[in-house]
């Protein structure tokens, strides 16, 4: 079971960089360039808010899973 946490751990940390570089090259910067007022907003709350809170959760999850730190 510790094997199947470690894997998942690996995939969490993939899936973080993976969004990371959907919600910043996809979904935020081509939304600030589009000269659009709600689109700028999103753009903006999509890389400055909701970008580190993704990544960072995903990546927190994945280090702790590769550390054993769910062992118990």
């Amino acid at each position: 079971m510790n094997t199947i946490k470690k894997y998942a751990g690996i995939l969490w940390m993939i899936i973080a960089v993976v969004s990371g570089y959907f919600n910043v090259m996809i979904m935020g910067i081509p939304k600030i360039q589009s000269g659009k007022q709600e689109d700028l907003v999103f753009g903006l709350i999509n890389l400055f808010i909701l970008t580190p809170i993704i990544v960072g959760g995903l990546l927190t999850f994945g280090y702790y899973a590769l550390k054993d730190e769910y062992a118990d």
